[in-house]
């Protein structure tokens, strides 16, 4: 039977078990995750924080993470500014980043999320810029996709957290913490 693991992946943290390119300067999910033969099903960037599925089944991560398959990735999205309707509807028609435009996406304001957890180290803030979150669902995963999407429309993202992967959230999930999700088998 597959294993499913879900990790709430602290900011700073690398996708990855062996430090890698970053020559030890981050964690990795070692310090974490001390379960062995489970791999990432996606990434998420050093600078981002959140759900992150973990499986021991090739078969599953790659039907987790490919686009074709299209679990929706649902983010809370600290961003710079209070975006307009017409921001929001360039987010959901799909952007223009140059090198790809972006398939439609589900983008709205949202209050801060209850219960959130403080950052380390915390984000920068403007005393004359507010702040406003949105949560983005999308249904691929580009490079920095979301940080690409939200600045290409004037609202740089600040803070990054990505809350939900299909039916699997972070509920109950504190930072650096894992749970082994009970209906693996069902997600095949």
């Amino acid at each position: 039977m597959s294993r499913l693991i879900l990790f709430n992946k602290p900011y700073g943290v690398v996708c990855q078990f062996s430090p890698g390119h970053t020559g030890g300067t981050h964690p990795t999910l070692k310090e974490f995750i001390p379960i062995p033969d489970v791999y990432p099903a996606g990434r998420l960037d050093t600078d981002s924080e959140g759900l992150l599925i973990l499986t021991d089944d090739g078969a599953l991560q790659q039907r987790i993470s490919d686009p074709r398959h299209k679990w929706p990735k649902t983010y809370w999205v600290q961003v710079e500014g209070i975006p307009d309707q017409a921001a929001l509807d360039q987010l959901e028609r799909g952007v223009d980043l140059g090198d790809c435009v972006t398939r439609p996406a589900q983008a709205k304001l949202i209050a801060e999320p209850p219960g959130l957890w403080p950052r380390n180290p915390p984000i920068r803030y403007r005393k004359n810029i507010p702040t406003q979150w949105l949560e983005i669902t999308l249904r691929e995963g580009k490079n920095r996709q979301v940080r690409r999407m939200t600045a290409k429309v004037g609202f740089p993202t600040l803070r990054l957290i990505r809350y939900a992967i299909g039916a699997y959230t972070l509920e109950n999930l504190a930072p650096g913490t894992w749970s082994e999700a009970a209906d693996a088998a069902q997600t095949q």
